[in-house]
């Protein structure tokens, strides 16, 4: 993430999306991982937020975030959708580099189940590299080694000029021991992985649910024998 993102039409997509996966889960933490970055010269994050059409609660917000480029103000998520789920960032002013990877996702413990949302500038590792832009697959399995079996990393992948069917297909031949599914909107696709099966199969159904009240809008990856969403 870098701060120059907030508030445009993916943080729009983004915000309305998790704040609605983890209250239909019934989750009360959701911890947001915003893997910052440092900002560029480029034009990316100056389209509006109502691009895509959120809640009003969530293009109010977002406009917030916008003006006032303060990561900090992510708290009050639930606060503005009226949600009882406990929004924390995890390091909100530290910068990911190489150097500090292996222990940047080492500090996530506990017992209860959450939503933990990696927020990578582009998404999971390519084949042949990686930099602080990239979820590395090892840092999922970190994660999930620390976390209940029921809980459920989520993560931004950009567009990177193949289908995202494809691309997911390809995301979750390298994912090991662990569920996933997802679901797209224009350039923005959100992988939820999971140790447990059934709660992907939720989240699966909670996807097909918020997807109704876009239609037109988003694709969930639909099943069949060749991609079963919960393998």
């Amino acid at each position: 993430m870098k701060l120059q993102y907030l508030g445009d039409s993916k943080d729009s997509f983004k915000w309305d999306y998790h704040d609605y996966l983890v209250d239909e889960l019934g989750y009360l933490n959701f911890n947001i991982v915003p893997m910052m970055t440092l900002d560029d010269k480029s034009n990316d994050g100056k389209t509006p937020p109502w691009i895509f059409p959120a809640r009003k609660e969530i293009i109010e917000f977002c406009k917030k975030l916008r003006e006032k480029r303060n990561i900090d103000l992510i708290r009050e998520l639930p606060t503005q959708t009226g949600s009882r789920y406990k929004l924390d960032i995890y390091e909100p002013k530290t910068y990911l580099t190489n150097q500090i990877r292996m222990n940047y996702f080492d500090g996530f413990r506990g017992i209860e189940d959450q939503v933990i949302f990696l927020d990578p500038d582009t998404g999971f590792e390519p084949e042949k590299s990686f930099s602080e832009k990239h979820v590395r697959y090892s840092d999922i399995t970190r994660i999930l080694s620390h976390v209940s079996e029921r809980s459920i990393i989520s993560v931004f992948q950009h567009f990177r000029r193949i289908s995202f069917k494809e691309d997911f297909a390809r995301i979750r031949q390298r994912l090991s021991g662990c569920y996933s599914t997802a679901f797209y909107w224009h350039s923005l696709m959100f992988v939820a992985i999971s140790r447990s099966k059934k709660v992907i199969e939720k989240v699966f159904d909670i996807n097909m649910r918020y997807s109704g009240n876009y239609p037109n809008e988003l694709t969930v990856i639909p099943r069949g024998k060749e991609e079963d969403l919960t393998k």
